[in-house]
């Protein structure tokens, strides 16, 4: 039988933070910072009971931070390029290293997480974890790799702009790093890089601008971008053979699999040869892609990839139907898009990218994502995310320090997450239970019920054109018929819902009289199912309904 993958993404050092200072621009020692031993086997045995299969957990690989650890013997890094006191998680300073701050124990950090890997599993959760192949920090050095395994640069031509085979970085020989800031920072030295590498964000001069990923230095994979992006991929360049020694690396380590950033910036042809070694080596692990441009998306499941974000098409729809921009039958667009590779698509209506839905420059209310979520998670058999807090409606309007106030939950600053620390001291508001709630009863169907983790999905908008800000399908397998009408509307609507005749043809339904049970409430009523006929739905506002028939 087929699982319904519902992945719930925590940012690691925010996740269990109860420090509620909130110091803007605050160091770790202010504002505090959460631990990997903050999930609990009582913390993970809830998010299974909500209905969550898989946690990634986001921020685990070393990356750069303003705290200091060199009496650890961890290497200091220049304040001048680090982005917040925290760092950004995707800055990379040791590809086989644990974030310190995450530990209890920063000597035995490594151990604290491959604890957590087998409580996580224990609870019966997967686990995933991030891969960033693009870019890793401009002062990037491994103290934890293996023995034998040459550093990433070590061995690279400085004076050369791009070897194809043994350079790992792209350089700009002869010339410094200038960037738009003031490379002291603070700092009694400035930061001096010379010659200076290229920008993760494909800026390849010596002087990124603010908006650049200047923090970060971009990876050679074999791409002469110099020369409009010609692929020397023969020999295999030294960056494959690294990257990938460092995915078996994890891979070692139990997890379950890699979302892998900004994934569509690092060639196919590189994936294509990763994912088949570590999946020969390790068959069940998974590899979700961040893939932004739709016209890759199938070249890119071809190279290995098991699901892909779908962000442009049915993230970006559902926003603007949450917000009353776009008609609720764009849905149906949407999912077209891709109908071909659906069981490959993410879906998601949060991400540590992504502004909160209760966010000011989103909806201003977590309730209004309610009928989007219900129908993200119904709709087909592919994989949903939730991300911490989406299940409480986080505002995500907090003005951190180096992220600003920008409706979006902080991946830069030491900082903690109003409803996850209400939630854990039993102080959330009655609008925050009923969100989750809610959250907890539509995943826990999506899990449960057959007709959704492997039933034929039936669009039912094309005869029913008089839904603007409703959306309704049929889910069904065996005898097992779902009817799901959510409502995008700010008031309580009456809607007449039409199944057509082929709808009874295509999902092989017979005429009758049947016992509808709504899988929300658990009330039940005899309802007739007719060819061409209709059923009278009266919805809440942002309310739903998942009507179960056995036929």
């Amino acid at each position: 039988m087929k699982e319904k993958v519902i992945i719930y993404q925590v940012f690691t050092r925010l996740y269990g933070n109860r420090n509620t200072t909130r110091q803007e621009d605050g160091t770790i020692e202010e504002n505090g910072c959460g631990k990997m031993v903050d999930f609990t086997p009582k913390v993970l045995k809830d998010l299974a009971q909500m209905g969550v299969s898989h946690v990634w957990y986001t921020g685990i690989i070393r990356h750069a931070t303003t705290t200091d650890y060199t009496a650890y013997g961890i290497p200091r890094q220049h304040a001048a390029v680090v982005k917040g006191k925290a760092g950004s998680p995707y800055a990379i300073t040791d590809y086989y290293d644990v974030d310190p701050d995450l530990a209890v124990d920063v000597n035995r950090r490594m151990l604290e997480f491959e604890q957590l890997v087998e409580r996580s599993h224990d609870a019966g959760l997967k686990v995933i974890i991030d891969f960033v192949p693009n870019h890793v920090a401009r002062q990037y050095h491994s103290i934890c790799k293996p023995k034998g395994v040459r550093d990433l640069g070590e061995d690279d031509d400085t004076s050369n702009g791009f070897n194809p085979v043994t350079n790992n970085f792209y350089y700009c020989p002869g010339q410094r790093f200038t960037p738009y800031f003031d490379l002291y920072h603070g700092e009694q030295e400035p930061y001096i890089e010379e010659p200076a590498k290229a920008t993760g964000n494909d800026h390849f001069d010596n002087a990124p601008g603010k908006n650049d990923w200047y923090e970060t230095v971009k990876l050679n994979y074999g791409v002469d971008y110099y020369a409009g992006g010609v692929g020397h991929f023969d020999p295999i360049p030294d960056t494959w053979k690294k990257m990938t020694d460092i995915l078996l690396f994890w891979a070692s380590k139990g997890i379950d699999g890699f979302r892998c950033d900004m994934a569509e910036m690092v060639p196919a042809d590189f994936w294509a040869y990763a994912t088949t070694i570590v999946k020969k080596k390790y068959k069940d692990i998974v590899f979700v892609g961040e893939v932004y441009n739709p016209s890759e998306y199938r070249h890119y499941i071809a190279s290995g990839f098991d699901w892909l974000y779908d962000k442009v098409g049915m993230y970006d729809t559902m926003r603007a139907v949450i917000c009353h921009q776009t008609p609720a039958a764009a849905i149906s667009g949407a999912w077209q898009q891709t109908d071909d590779i659906r069981d490959h698509m993410l879906y998601f209506l949060e991400n540590h990218d992504e502004q909160r839905i209760g966010s000011d420059f989103f909806a201003a209310d977590g309730l209004k994502g309610v009928p989007a979520m219900i129908a993200l998670l119904l709709m087909q058999q592919n994989p949903f995310m939730l991300y911490a807090g989406e299940e409480y409606g986080e505002h995500g309007m907090d003005k951190e320090g180096f992220s600003g106030n920008d409706g979006r939950t902080t991946i830069f600053d030491y900082w903690s997450i109003d409803t996850l620390c209400r939630a854990a001291e039993r102080k959330l508001t009655v609008k925050e239970k009923q969100l989750f709630d809610i959250h907890k009863r539509v995943m826990q169907i999506a899990r449960k019920e057959k007709a959704v983790k492997e039933g034929v999905f039936f669009d039912l908008m094309y005869v029913n054109p008089q839904m603007e800000r409703q959306y309704a399908f049929l889910r069904k397998a065996g005898k097992d018929l779902l009817l799901v009408a959510v409502n995008f509307d700010d008031y309580a609507v009456a809607v007449d819902v039409k199944i057509p005749a082929h709808a009874f043809d295509y999902l092989k339904i017979t005429e009758g009289v049947y016992e509808a049970t709504d899988l929300l409430t658990k009330e039940k009523e005899d309802t007739a199912l007719n060819c061409d006929g209709v059923l009278r739905l009266t919805m809440d506002a942002r309310g739903a309904y998942v009507l179960k028939f056995r036929v």
